[in-house]
């Protein structure tokens, strides 16, 4: 990552949600006399000569052995920027006693887990013992105020940098991901906004993502670290088959406790007994019924299942997921939300492909529109992780069908079948786009297509693959939202059946919202152009932003947190870059 921090405050973020967190008594020494405003603006300690000399060999050799990560060359050139303004002064310090910024900066980074980081990569445990360090050593031990300085330098721009892009480049995983970045002086920022500032909290929270979804998965990390605290698992054991609601299930007081430590069963439900028969033997295994069951489709619904209320091997592995496997999707997420821009000239569409949901947002950033979509599937033509702004969109659009698809499928269905173009509606075409032949394939047109000199499109209609409309973002990947008359896909739990493109439920719908700023387009005229029978490209007046994006754990508006399986093993490939950012820095 490009550690000059590309960080930029717009005037007004579209979506806004910023809002201080409570991080808590600082785990440091606090005897210091708290500094008043007036006072973390007054001039810093100067250096003697052989200070500053010393200063300057430890910036220029990049490393400081007392770091948890040493090596902080790749922040070099930031942080002699830092000390060229300061004069080669102390910031940090006044009269060989730390300032109350840094303080309570510390206790920040102490803290640092309570925003899904590690406080380690920012030497949580050994600032209490630098503190008590300069407690005892004399002022004029320059040596110690240097070391104390450069720590505390080092140390809050890894924490500013990670806490506002990440500590993972999104391209290393998705290459067609790279979102307008947003720029930022890590040293002006530290040296003008933190040093002096009168609330450090408040001066940090300004680099976080200004996004409510944000703000809720902060709430939900901390709601999943105290449950993995408190966890004590007792796993279901498996089942041979699904037990349906009504038949008996050995562990129902585990399945009762666990719903209820989860949350997904209220503390007063009730759990009725077997029903005793002349019949029944006095040892009878419990019934699942009731409120259990109830609770058991609330979980489903929670974690991508089908709430059908069946206990089934796929529930039961969920149920038994430990709360630090749910903290580390939280964590993830957290990480993904800080790889978006921070702002948007108009609200943005946003597909996240694991929960197989499409949010587009108002000029508030409330949700507009939701409708389920199909993606990608997984393994192997998996929806890409991509920011686009929407240029157009097309009713009554032609499929032209991606040369993958036509030497993989369609050239094998011609060949069994030489009416196939004829029946599905399809033509072949010169690559310009003239029309060979919409009937019978000869043995001729066939060998160009296998040879891929010819093409072939789908004409618009009810059989066209794309529906009636495709919302077009211009990429690299020829991937689109579009319309499907396919729509028995969209009642299935898990949705990933396209070759790529996302598949959107409600077309109309999302037609609507689209084109709310073209003067004239009423959702009449929508009806209107959905029933015409012939091509119309309509161009944006304002283009949108379109997010396709990958979170396995979600906090929407209604107050829940969702957990969605990691279709295609993102979360996987993450988790070592994300844990291992700092190796590299020994």
């Amino acid at each position: 990552m490009n550690v000059s921090l590309r960080i930029k405050f717009a005037g007004a973020a579209l979506l806004l949600g910023i809002a201080g967190c409570s991080l808590g008594a600082p785990q440091v020494d606090r005897a210091a006399p708290k500094q008043t405003p007036s006072a973390a603006s007054s001039p810093a300690d100067s250096l003697s000569p052989s200070g500053q000399a010393q200063l300057r060999a430890l910036l220029d050799k990049g490393r400081l052995e007392e770091l948890q990560w040493p090596n902080f060359s790749d922040y070099s050139p930031q942080i002699k920027k830092f000390y060229e303004k300061a004069g080669y002064a102390l910031e940090w310090s006044r009269g060989g006693k730390p300032t109350q910024q840094a303080l309570d900066l510390i206790g920040i980074l102490q803290q640092a887990g309570n925003k899904g980081l590690d406080s380690k990569d920012y030497d949580a445990e050994r600032w209490p013992a630098r503190v008590s360090t300069l407690s005892a050593v004399s002022s004029k031990d320059e040596n110690a105020l240097v070391n104390f300085d450069v720590a505390m330098t080092v140390s809050g721009m890894r924490y500013a940098s990670d806490l506002h892009l990440g500590r993972v480049d999104p391209r290393t995983l998705h290459t067609d991901f790279e979102p307008e970045r947003n720029e930022y002086d890590l040293c002006d920022f530290l040296l003008k906004r933190v040093a002096p500032a009168a609330n450090v909290s408040d001066a940090l929270a300004k680099l976080e993502p200004p996004y409510l979804g944000y703000q809720r998965t902060l709430q939900a990390l901390q709601v999943y670290t105290k449950l993995a605290a408190e966890e004590k698992l007792d796993p279901l054991p498996a089942v041979a088959k699904p037990v349906s609601p009504g038949q008996p299930y050995e562990a129902m007081p585990q399945l009762v406790a666990r719903l209820k430590f989860l949350g997904d069963l209220p503390a007063s439900a009730t759990t009725a007994p077997a029903t005793a028969t002349s019949a029944t033997p006095t040892n009878a295994p419990p019934i699942y019924q009731g409120d259990v069951v109830e609770g058991v489709k609330r979980f489903q619904a929670r974690h991508g299942l089908d709430p059908q209320g069946k206990l089934g091997a796929q529930t039961i592995a969920e149920l038994n997921r430990p709360m630090n496997y749910r903290v580390e999707q939280l964590r993830l997420t957290l990480e993904r939300w800080r790889w978006l821009p921070h702002n948007f000239d108009q609200p943005p569409v946003l597909v996240n492909i694991p929960e197989f949901l499409l949010r587009a947002y108002n000029e508030q950033g409330k949700v507009a529109v939701s409708m389920p979509v199909v993606v990608g599937r997984a393994l192997r033509t998996e929806t890409p992780v991509m920011e686009e702004d929407m240029k157009y969109l097309i009713f009554w659009p032609y499929w032209n069908v991606p040369p993958s698809i036509l030497r993989n499928e369609i050239v094998p269905k011609i060949t069994k079948d030489r009416a196939y173009i004829q029946k599905n509606d399809f033509e072949v075409t010169t690559n310009s786009g003239q029309v060979v032949t919409d009937g019978i394939i000869s043995d001729d047109v066939l060998a160009q297509l296998r040879a891929g000199k010819l093409m072939v499109r789908q004409k618009p209609g009810p059989k066209n693959a794309l529906g009636l409309i495709k919302f077009i973002f211009p990429n690299n990947n020829n991937v689109y939202l579009h319309s499907t008359p396919s729509q028995a896909a969209f009642g299935e739990t898990r949705r990933d059946f396209s070759h790529g493109c996302v598949r959107v439920e409600n077309p109309a719908k999302l037609a609507e919202w689209v084109l709310r700023n073209n003067p004239g387009w009423t959702s009449e005229r929508v009806d209107a152009a959905f029933k015409a029978e012939k091509a119309q490209q309509v161009n944006l007046t304002k283009e949108i932003p379109v997010l396709l994006v990958y979170g396995t754990a979600i906090a929407p508006e209604d107050g829940k947190i969702y957990f969605f399986e990691d279709i295609y093993g993102h979360d996987k490939s993450l988790i070592p870059l994300f844990s291992q950012a700092y190796i590299s820095r020994k």
